[in-house]
């Protein structure tokens, strides 16, 4: 069945968007140019009874990684979690991380508390570039709330000092969402923080482009760029 599935997937193949997608999503992997819509469709048609064949094949182009993470993403949360590191593994790429993790949001709703003691802080911990993404961007789709934006800054400042581009890119986009969502609070939180140059202006920067942030705050968060930080 997985091959078949494969032969599927090939057959959806274009040259043109193969090029345009590896030109954005530095990876190692080969491509096969099918846009992400319908990986989605092509595997909501597997089989339930199909599951474990697949999650058992070796995914070796960067669709078919896009194709397990939403496989995955189908399970019952109990399930989901017992294939969730294996995924992780898998994940070498920011289009991946960012797919996957949002492709989890139904199966992990009703469950944030313990998928963030079991697996998001165990991802920020890593040593890993993307595992360490994936954490974050976790942190983005699903805890942006007033009752977990305290730990979020905290999590941020105790990732201050990785310089992995992937690492930065979501931490600045973690913090622009904190603060559309919290202005008050993420500004506290960003005029003290010990936040590299490139996070800071990239939040910043991701802020002021944001249509849902008044144009007297953008004005207010554009002044943190005159405000001295360590370069990173």
């Amino acid at each position: 069945m997985y091959e078949d599935f494969k032969s599927r997937l090939i057959s959806f193949s274009d040259d043109e968007y193969r090029e345009f997608t590896m030109k954005g999503v530095p990876c190692d992997r080969p491509f096969l140019g099918v846009r992400i819509p319908k990986i989605r469709e092509l595997v909501y048609q597997v089989s339930p009874d199909d599951f474990e064949e697949f999650l058992k094949a070796v995914p070796v182009s960067f669709e078919e990684v896009i194709a397990r993470g939403f496989l995955i993403s189908r399970l019952p949360y109990i399930e989901m979690l017992k294939v969730f590191d294996s995924q992780v593994l898998l994940l070498d790429n920011w289009c991946a991380v960012d797919t996957f993790c949002a492709s989890l949001r139904k199966a992990v709703k009703g469950n944030e508390e313990d998928f963030l003691e079991r697996k998001v802080e165990k991802l920020l911990a890593s040593k890993d570039e993307f595992a360490v993404r994936a954490g974050l961007v976790f942190l983005l789709d699903f805890y942006v709330r007033f009752e977990y934006l305290f730990l979020i800054f905290d999590r941020i400042e105790s990732l201050a000092s990785r310089d992995e581009y992937y690492i930065k890119m979501a931490t600045a986009w973690l913090i622009a969402e904190c603060f559309i969502k919290f202005p008050e609070e993420a500004l506290v939180f960003m005029r003290k923080a010990e936040l590299s140059e490139f996070v800071l202006r990239k939040a910043i920067s991701k802020i002021c482009d944001s249509r849902r942030v008044d144009l007297s705050l953008k004005e207010e968060v554009k002044k943190l760029r005159k405000v001295g930080r360590k370069n990173g």
